[in-house]
């Protein structure tokens, strides 16, 4: 400890120079920090040490507090307190004098101000707002420490609603001539956009600028951005396919300055970087990952230095091999760079082979076989964090042949691990591999039981609820339903019998549950017995109120007279007076069940479970109640968020003007938390039996355990459910990750290995044929999440007619990307100037199948032309919906050889032909079909209208078309199918699109297929972007009932925008053309202020309040969807720079 000290005390000098002297060497003698630190490392306890701290802080308290404290006693003040902090002692009052000493002072005076503040505060806290002014001026100065200080702050901790204010003055720092300056304004812009991504967009292109910087720190920093923005789009960034592989291929051959190298490698975190964004951009992508591949060859060759750091260069290339299209020779030196940290007797290496054996074992789980023995080796090593991940590896390739001995390897690793961590983790793994590959009624449920009984109450609750759902919905057979079930009574009937105090509370639930429904099953237990059993549970002290409320609905179900009834009251007559309202309730309703058993068969039928159950989950039959006690006086519901919102701004500081006093009458309510930005006359609330919008985006569905639906993880997913059954193929639910924990560099004592007996030679490679059974000739494992159509013994009962696959519905089919190329900045030197980035093609060929479902529909109309080929937009989603076509017969004066330049608008439906629609735009083509879409604004909804065009001399059979998005809801407008689609005829699909979550822009993506006349299936994939605008329209409000619904929206977002000066005022004519391309509904315009009112398709509203302030429009949204301010302030800004 001394040493440290020591070492603590030598340091601190060159930050603070408490001396006179600024290069002292040592901390003086006399300095009070140095007298702190030596009085603390002197203590014995810890009371000791409050003490001492509490009358350090007071002390500091006193001289902080006066006025006569010149600025560097307050920097050494606010070491102090710092040092303070650190230890784990609140000095809450040194937080407005830390904001003053970054305001005030010298340049090492501001120094320790900034380094307390952001040591001291959060992103959230209400003081971090005092430093907005003193970051600006900063950002300002000719100082360069001081802009350094400024956007560093700017960069750990800044509010997300003062972003607004300082982002001009950050993106004007990408311009400065140091580069010192541009990479932090560069890790500045990249904090902005973790925390609001949508204020940030319109600055990409200087994103890549930064990319091509000359200084390698710079584009170094812009990687961090760039890593972030393709994993959420890989597709959006193709086109720097080149440029990154440029890089990687600069620092590999050693083109960096020296300063970059760590222990003579060069720049191994810049690799790492560029590794994990190329294996992003070249995953399912032939044409880009052969770009990577000689890059990645020559990183595979370098890095073979014996140092920690090449391994992590080793492990992240070998992840990039295994992710991007694969390559032999690549595949082949990664597997021997895998063997050799496996068979690497350092323990750090041999994990970190284990981690990438995990990973890789998806694409080759052949390469598990060649190190069988030294995976089984690492079962029994000592090191807890191996067998750990070596449990891991084998979770990935489990299969119905080795799940048996790979649970026990599991189990008997829960039995001795202490990580409560790894405990929930492991459990959830046991519990999916048992209901995945059951082999026999005995083995699951001993399986879970012993799940539930080493889980204990700390695993998932989800797996619980999983195990329940699985016996109450049954499977195909009857027979196996009811063996079952039966096994699971005849178990817990035993250890009820045994010692259930041991049990977890979770397990005795289960066991409850259990027994009340199905102890019936068992002829010679009578239910009194299994009362009996069941109230023993409710005497111990160890039972929870939970599990006692478990516990006596059981009894409920369970009291069907005789001996039974006898025992339900005595039961019921001790827990009848509790203090806990639930027990108390279900005592009295054990009570009188117990008694009328025609009214028990009523409310608990048996075999209830087994039948769909429907439920009004909008509460609608109590409208009457609710509109009763809203005209009495009573508040309106409010969700959680917004009463967490509400209440955290009575803690902050209010930064809103004071509204009028308005007038509450007694049929109305209020809500006065949060006042309005403007002060144009508002009504005081919300009538009783209007509609409040704040609350339809809301979490106020009822959980529906009653109803009978898919059993899995994935939870009730209808719309798959006639395929999988069709199919007779079980989707295993994703699996989780594997746990990760940071491990240091610590050193591991090498641990010296017996010489292992034939007698155990020949156990282990018993025990290697049983783990690794079938991996010979698997050609895929089930690996995150992935479908294995492995044979499922639990198959749940059909829950409707499934139809059979066409062979149309299952084929291949290659779609090229169009060509693009790299930005035109990116063509300046990146590291080296005779280095410059090339124009590249981004046509990656891709393969889908299509193996779902579909249905065609109907209608008729003339069709004079064919189309003009256009690129294709490829896209491999999972879709879902019916479509809706229109065909058409040639017209008889048609001539098919005619050339090609119809215009397809005569070809909408007469009930969309008057209303205003967008451009007919090409989506693809094939031999024989074109494809082109447009867009139709409805009121109510937006209509997609496909056209579809047969531009071959044959008629194509069995149209079927699908189209689906993630962002919206698809729905069929007719459903009419079409057999035939003759020569040079077209066929018209229409779809109402509405949006289930915004996003600034909303793709729509669909297949269509077809049969040749030969028989032949074909298919065309196609894509459609639409932006967010097209989904706003007008929301009519009055100023009263805008003041209403903005008190009560609780998601909100500040924009300066540009004004717009056409000859008239330039508030008016701003929000002319806001109303104009983005549909919006002025509300009221007073003076310099304006009140704007619209809503995204369907109901989602949105309110923007305007003001005129120092040349610019401040503008402030609000609404009760989370996304929307911020997505409708991107278009805005969009639609005035385009003005």
């Amino acid at each position: 400890m001394s040493d440290v000290v020591e070492k603590t005390l030598t340091a601190l000098p060159s930050l603070l120079s408490f001396d006179s002297q600024l290069g002292s060497a040592k901390l003086s003698s006399t300095s009070k920090l140095g007298n702190l630190i030596r009085g603390i490392t002197e203590l014995t306890s810890k009371h000791e040490e409050e003490k001492l701290i509490q009358r350090e802080l007071s002390s500091i308290k006193e001289q902080v507090s006066s006025p006569n404290t010149t600025m560097r006693q307050m920097k050494e003040l606010m070491v102090r307190t710092i040092y303070c902090e650190m230890l784990g002692y609140e000095a809450s009052f040194s937080y407005i004098h830390a904001i003053k000493l970054a305001q005030q002072g010298t340049v090492l005076e501001k120094r320790v101000g900034y380094l307390a503040v952001s040591l001291f505060l959060n992103e959230s806290h209400e003081l971090l707002l005092l430093l907005v002014n003193t970051v600006l001026k900063d950002l300002q100065s000719t100082n360069l420490i001081e802009v350094c200080m400024a956007l560093t702050v700017v960069s750990q901790m800044f509010p997300k609603d003062m972003i607004p204010a300082i982002l001009p003055l950050v993106e004007e720092k990408l311009n400065h001539p140091k580069e010192i300056i541009r990479r932090k304004a560069v890790l500045a812009l990249y904090k902005f956009y973790l925390i609001a991504p949508n204020q940030v967009q319109h600055i990409h292109n200087k994103f890549r600028k930064a990319l091509c910087d000359k200084d390698p720190g710079v584009m170094t920093a812009s990687l961090h951005i760039y890593l972030q923005m393709i994993q959420e789009n890989p597709e959006g960034y193709k086109d720097l396919t080149v440029s990154f592989v440029t890089i990687l291929k600069q620092v590999v051959g050693g083109k960096l300055p020296m300063d970059f190298n760590y222990h003579s490698v060069p720049a191994p975190w810049l690799q790492i970087q560029l590794l994990r964004i190329l294996s992003l951009l070249g995953k399912n992508d032939q044409s880009t990952s052969e770009l990577m591949h000689e890059v990645l060859d020559e990183s595979l060759r370098r890095a073979e230095m014996n140092h920690n750091i090449t391994y992590a260069i080793l492990y992240e290339c070998v992840k990039c091999v295994y992710t991007i299209h694969p390559k032999s020779e690549l595949l082949e030196k990664a597997a021997k760079c895998i063997g050799n940290f496996v068979l690497s007797p350092k323990i750090n290496l041999k994990y970190l082979g284990l981690k990438a054996l995990t990973y890789v074992v998806q694409q080759d789980p052949k390469l598990a076989l060649q190190h069988q023995m030294t995976i089984i080796e690492c079962l029994d090593h000592p090191d807890l964090i191996i067998k750990r991940e070596t449990l891991e590896l084998l979770f990935r390739i489990t299969n119905a042949q080795n799940v048996t001995v790979i649970v026990e390897k599991m189990l008997d690793f829960l039995r001795i691990t202490k990580d409560d961590h790894t405990t929930i983790d492991l459990v959830g793994k046991v519990a999916e591999l048992a209901e995945k590959y059951p082999s026999d009624n005995e083995w699951f449920i001993e399986t879970m039981n012993t799940v539930f009984s080493v889980g204990g109450d700390t695993m998932q609750p989800d797996i619980t609820n999983n195990f329940l759902k699985l016996l109450s919905e049954g499977f195909d057979s009857v027979e196996e339903d009811r063996k079952l079930r039966l096994f699971a009574v005849n178990s817990y009937v035993s250890l009820l019998r045994g010692e259930p105090g041991k049990l977890p509370q979770r397990f005795l639930q289960v066991i409850s549950w259990v027994l009340g429904e199905y102890s019936h099953l068992r002829e010679d237990l009578e239910p009194a017995t299994v009362l009996r059993l069941l109230a023993k549970l409710l005497v111990m002290k160890n039972s929870s109120s939970e599990t006692k409320t478990w516990v006596l609905m059981a009894m409920i179900k369970l009291s069907a007279g005789g001996a039974g009834v006898s025992v339900a009251q005595e039961v019921s007559e001790t827990h009848s007076s509790s203090l806990d309202t639930v027990m108390r309730q279900r005592a009295q309703e054990l009570q009188h069940l117990s008694q009328d058993s025609e009214l028990r068969a009523r409310v608990l039928p048996r075999g209830a479970g087994m039948q769909p159950v429907e439920v009004d989950s909008s509460l609608s039959f109590l409208d009457g109640f609710v509109s009763e006690a809203l005209a009495a006086g009573a508040a309106p519901y409010k969700p959680p968020h917004q009463r967490q919102e509400e209440l955290a701004q009575t803690k902050a500081l209010s930064l809103e003007p004071y509204a009028l006093s308005l007038p509450i009458s007694m049929s109305s309510c209020s809500i006065t938390d949060r006042q309005s930005p403007t002060l144009l006359s508002m009504s005081s609330g919300l009538s009783g039996d209007s509609t409040d919008l704040s609350h339809k985006g809301g979490s106020t569905t009822l959980k529906l355990d009653g109803v009978k639906r898919v059993w899995g993880r994935e939870g009730y997913l209808a719309q798959r459910e006639s395929v999988e059954e069709a199919a007779q193929v079980e989707v295993p639910s994703p699996l989780m990750s594997p746990s990760q924990q940071g491990e240091g560099d610590r050193s591991h004592s090498q641990i010296p290995t017996l010489t292992p007996t034939p007698e155990s030679e020949h156990e282990k490679q018993q025990l290697a044929s049983s783990l690794f059974v079938g991996l010979a000739s698997q050609s895929s494992v089930c690996l995150m999440g992935k479908s294995e159509p492995a044979p499922q013994r639990f198959r749940r009962k059909a829950k409707g007619q499934c139809t059979s696959l066409s062979t149309s519905e299952q084929m291949f089919n290659s779609l090229v990307c169009p060509p693009s190329t790299v930005d035109n900045l990116l063509c300046n030197n990146l590291l080296d100037s005779n280095i410059t980035a090339e124009p590249v093609l981004s046509s990656p060929e891709r393969t889908s199948q299509l193996s779902q479902g579909l249905t065609a529909a109907n209608g008729t109309c003339d069709m004079e032309a064919g189309l003009t080929d256009s690129d294709v937009k490829g896209s491999n989603p999972a879709l879902i919906g019916d479509d809706c076509v229109v065909a058409a017969d040639p017209a008889p004066h048609e001539d098919p050889n005619r050339p090609e330049d119809l215009c397809l608008t005569s070809h909408l439906p007469a009930e969309l032909s008057g209303l205003s629609h967008s451009e007919i735009t090409p989506l693809c083509t094939d031999q024989s079909l074109h494809l082109s879409a447009c867009h139709v604004l409805k009121e109510d909804s937006l209509v997609l209208v496909v056209f579809i065009t047969n531009s071959s001399d044959s008629a194509i059979q069995q149209i079927r078309v699908q189209v689906d998005s993630e962002e919206l809801e698809v729905c069929c407008v007719c459903d009419s199918p079409v057999e035939e689609l003759r020569s040079h005829s077209a066929a018209v699909c229409q779809y109402s699109l509405t949006a289930k979550k915004p996003s600034v822009h909303i793709e729509v993506v669909g297949m269509v297929s077809y049969l040749l006349p030969a028989g032949t299936p074909q298919a065309v994939q196609f894509s459609y972007k639409l932006p967010l605008s097209s989904f706003i329209r007008p929301l009519t409000v009055s100023t009263e009932e805008y003041g209403s619904m903005w008190l009560a929206f609780a998601h909100d977002t500040k924009q300066n925008l540009t004004l717009i000066s056409d000859g008239q005022e330039p508030l008016t004519a701003t929000l002319n053309v806001l109303k104009k391309k983005l549909q919006l509904h002025v509300v009221e315009i007073i003076g310099v202020e304006g009140i704007v009112a619209c809503r995204l398709l369907q109901d989602q509203p949105c309110l923007m309040h305007c003001r005129v302030h120092a040349g610019t429009l401040a503008v402030w949204l609000r609404s009760p969807i989370p996304d929307l301010p911020d997505c409708l302030i991107y278009h805005c800004q969009r639609a005035l720079q385009g003005h």
